[in-house]
């Protein structure tokens, strides 16, 4: 299959691609990665007027941590934040989630911005997002604005960025000291969209328990899901009881929809014995802190 007929602009700075967003309306659509545009456009799922490709925007590709946060630029590609040893140490649950993205080929041209705006319910970056309460910058001509990732998410395929915005930056909070994080799902093949998956935080009190836990969500609702467990946690020890009482509480909130691939049943069955391998996973990092 065969795109729709388009048109096409190349900006080559910011204010440029600004301009031009401004001067499309809703018709206008920005390429970056175009792993999950680009066959959107091939089934005809899409059909915008015309397509912006920030790809000569090269300021935009960039991975930085300063300010206690991981900020990563429009234009960095999956695989150039999961190789940026800073990044992954300040953050290890980005390259955690980073390798269960789609495939090597996709990674090195998908960006991690554009997998986050795509808002993708089924999608490992936008969960992570939501576990780690991070913000997204866009920009249009009118200025910047920060969208914290609660109010990010409006519904599936759904971001908060309006008509001539562009999304220029996400900043991930780096980890705090003395807390872990841990990453699981389940796909049908390596590379697959999950059938369920779950991001979860750990945070450890100044006696070396638990004092707080949360998971976030994915493929099990409508926009990525963050459930505080931590009434579940809080004093338990690592691989304790705690851990079963926090899976039972995620298999009560998530209300998840059958497909062709799992039923609802099966997907909240995973929810719970997913939430276990991450909280272990997180609460053992927790205790070994500088594991990349």
């Amino acid at each position: 299959m065969k795109p729709p007929p388009l048109r096409y602009s190349r900006p080559t700075s910011l204010a440029e691609a600004l301009a031009v967003l401004a001067s499309l309306g809703p018709g206008g659509k920005v390429l970056a990665g175009g792993q999950s545009l680009l066959p959107l456009l091939s089934m005809r799922l899409a059909a915008p007027d015309h397509l912006v490709d920030i790809n000569r925007l090269a300021d935009l590709a960039y991975v930085r941590v300063d300010g206690g946060q991981v900020r990563v630029g429009a234009l960095a590609r999956h695989a150039q934040v999961l190789a940026d040893l800073p990044a992954r140490t300040a953050q290890p649950l980005l390259a955690k989630a980073l390798r269960f993205v789609a495939h090597a080929a996709i990674r090195n041209r998908g960006t991690t911005v554009g997998s986050i705006v795509h808002a993708d319910p089924a999608g490992e970056m936008p969960a992570v997002l939501a576990l780690l309460a991070g913000t997204v910058r866009v920009a249009s001509q009118g200025g910047e604005r920060v969208v914290p990732a609660s109010e990010f998410f409006l519904g599936p395929l759904e971001p908060a960025v309006r008509t001539a915005e562009l999304a220029t930056e996400i900043c991930f909070p780096v980890l705090p000291r003395a807390a872990g994080t841990g990453f699981a799902e389940v796909s049908r093949r390596q590379g697959d969209y999950a059938v369920c998956g779950v991001a979860a935080m750990v945070q450890l009190g100044d006696d070396g328990r638990i004092a707080a836990a949360r998971a976030a969500y994915l493929s099990v609702g409508p926009s990525p899901l963050v459930i505080d467990l931590t009434e579940a946690v809080t004093a338990a020890p690592a691989g304790g009881p705690g851990f079963a009482a926090a899976a039972e509480l995620a298999r009560q909130h998530v209300d998840p929809e059958p497909d062709i691939h799992a039923t609802a049943a099966y997907r909240r069955h995973l929810a719970g014995v997913l939430t276990e391998r991450a909280l272990a996973e997180a609460a053992g990092e927790a205790r070994e802190p500088g594991t990349p």
